[in-house]
């Protein structure tokens, strides 16, 4: 341990960590900023490869549901009641489920990688130990639903908890990491002129999640169960379709209006593009759906659209980010709890 004596003109260190309050406003203090920046890197690079991981395996999970796979496995956590890996006997769909079981395996791997990461920073910040740790539960409980999910045939609620699941845990590793790069780049001082636009980002983020979990349901009304014996939630494909087609138009004009309003407002620039790339994605994602629906349902398409869902729900997450709205959110909740 070393201490720098004040009588020398230096400040109090302990470890290369400042000494420092959190300010009331939440944002990073002193100690956490003085964390040595190699470490803060790593964290940010393992909080990113979380993000993009728990995106990656929502593909691969509608893999195994687009082959036909989804009871590859008939049980769970054994993949037979005699075997605990996939034999040869169960053929392709066998392979395919547990490959995608072991994928979960990698994630957990990259979870406690950036937890441990995150503790061994000076100081052991809390704003970076709290996400990591809960994107390791969430990673967790996933793998219980995905058990659930098989022991009740692929019952079409739970595979759109099972999918909604997936949705807060890439919230989550996105916040972990945000809170990482702006204790590596300070971010700037939340631009009070944007709040009044702040219900603006917000009611955009409760419609994109909206479309998302009717989106759980349109998937629960049509083919592509997973397996030719799964159940199906006995709601007209075509009404379903039509109400989240309702919402995706919803979407898109709140979205078009937050990046014209943000260009009028005068905002920082990267809040301006984070609305600018929403719409673009959206627009993707809305020529994917069109198409995979009057060509019927190619399992290429809705796979496309599968993972597209995720990226428009990232970029909604990027839009509250640099329009500063989870600074608020957080900064209250520090203030709050005096941490």
């Amino acid at each position: 341990m070393t201490v720098t004596s004040p009588s020398t003109g230096g400040s109090p260190q302990v470890d290369g960590a400042t000494h420092a309050q959190r300010p009331p406003d939440g944002r990073p203090g002193t100690a956490e900023r003085a964390a040595p920046a190699r470490a803060l890197i790593r964290v940010r690079q393992l909080a990113l490869a979380s993000l993009i991981a728990n995106t990656a395996i929502v593909a691969t999970g509608g893999a195994v549901r687009l082959t036909g796979s989804g009871l590859g496995c008939p049980t769970w956590p054994r993949c037979t009641d005699d075997s605990l890996v996939a034999t040869a006997e169960m053929g392709i769909h066998g392979a395919i489920e547990f490959g995608n079981r072991l994928l979960t395996i990698v994630l957990s791997a990259i979870a406690v990688a950036g937890l441990v990461a995150a503790w061994r920073l000076a100081g052991r910040p809390r704003r970076l130990v709290r996400p990591a740790l809960l994107a390791l539960a969430g990673i967790a409980a996933q793998g219980v639903v995905g058990g659930i999910t098989v022991w009740m045939t692929l019952h079409p609620l739970v595979v759109g908890i099972h999918f909604m699941l997936s949705i807060g845990v890439i919230s989550v590793a996105y916040e972990f990491w945000r809170r990482a790069r702006d204790m590596i780049v300070a971010p700037p001082v939340a631009d009070r002129s944007l709040r009044p636009l702040r219900p603006l980002a917000w009611t955009l983020a409760a419609t994109s999640f909206a479309v998302l979990l009717v989106g759980t349901l349109v998937t629960g009304s049509g083919p592509h169960s997973g397996d030719p014996d799964a159940p199906r939630n006995g709601l007209d494909p075509q009404n379903i379709s039509q109400i989240h087609a309702d919402l995706v138009f919803l979407l898109l004009g709140l979205s078009v209006a937050a990046w014209l309003i943000l260009r009028a407002w005068g905002a920082p620039a990267v809040a301006v593009e984070a609305a600018a790339s929403l719409v673009l994605v959206e627009l993707a994602q809305g020529l994917i759906g069109l198409v995979q629906y009057f060509t019927g349902l190619p399992v290429l398409l809705v796979g496309a659209h599968l993972v597209g869902a995720c990226l428009v729900w990232i970029a909604t997450l990027a839009v509250l980010d640099r329009g500063g709205a989870l600074d608020d959110a957080v900064g209250r909740k520090a203030a709050t709890s005096g941490r």
